[in-house]
């Protein structure tokens, strides 16, 4: 058996660029964003899915919609697929939870796979029902191709969780363009390769298919001199050698 899945981020939202958290909340693809898809959708317009699934958020539905309508395919949502819960900070912006959540985000920073804000979800919970959604799509889908809708930190989380990479860092050293295009060949469920990551390529027609430098994007490690955000831990070159 081998299963291609094309795991794609939804494109931009009119919340693109406001540095907020907004994991749950319902948003829509701003023109941009649509346009960013249809690229897309041009670019893998000589392939043939056996289905596509997404994430049951608006912008999730919408990109996959874009997506299958070429091919005539229904778009099937999977619970499973949706992006982290911020809790109370859904809305804010991240100084404004600096400000009000001082301690709670300090800790998130340090270690947001199993530490949540109030009512959100850990990295962990979001690994749990995402891999879980992946490798049914997987297995139900042996020697066919599927296309795969979902957002910047479960994709991420995905991607760490398949690879063995500390899941711990996945918002440090992970990054994941709006309508980007990720690959992941898999023999069987437990073995899978990432072939492709982060790629934007189909943007080249309108000058952006090199994604932007890494910028804070709700995580100051880049930016910092010395490596870290305030009450965080200090940058590492390297996860530890026991990091679960």
């Amino acid at each position: 058996m081998s299963t291609r899945v094309f795991l794609v981020r939804h494109g931009a939202t009119g919340l693109a660029g406001e540095d907020r958290f907004a994991g749950t909340i319902d948003v829509a693809l701003s023109d941009l964003g649509s346009e960013q898809v249809r690229r897309l959708s041009r670019r893998l317009a000589p392939l043939e899915f056996a289905a596509v699934y997404a994430s049951p958020l608006g912008r999730t539905m919408e990109t996959a919609r874009i997506l299958a309508e070429p091919r005539g395919l229904p778009v099937i949502p999977r619970d499973g697929l949706r992006e982290i819960s911020h809790g109370h900070w859904e809305g804010m912006t991240r100084a404004e939870v600096e400000r009000k959540y001082r301690e709670e985000y300090a800790h998130w920073v340090r270690d947001p796979y199993t530490f949540a804000p109030a009512g959100g979800e850990t990295g962990l919970a979001v690994t749990a029902r995402a891999l879980l959604a992946l490798l049914e799509i997987v297995a139900a889908h042996p020697d066919q191709h599927v296309l795969v809708v979902s957002h910047k930190a479960t994709v991420r989380l995905l991607v760490s969780a398949l690879l063995g990479l500390d899941p711990r860092l996945y918002r440090d050293h992970l990054d994941q363009s709006p309508g980007a295009l990720n690959i992941i060949d898999f023999k069987d469920s437990m073995h899978a390769r990432l072939t492709l990551f982060n790629d934007t390529s189909h943007d080249a027609e309108a000058g952006l298919a090199i994604p932007a430098p890494p910028c804070a994007d709700l995580s100051k490690w880049w930016d910092s001199p010395t490596g870290s955000e305030r009450g965080g831990r200090p940058r590492r070159e390297s996860p530890p050698p026991n990091a679960s």
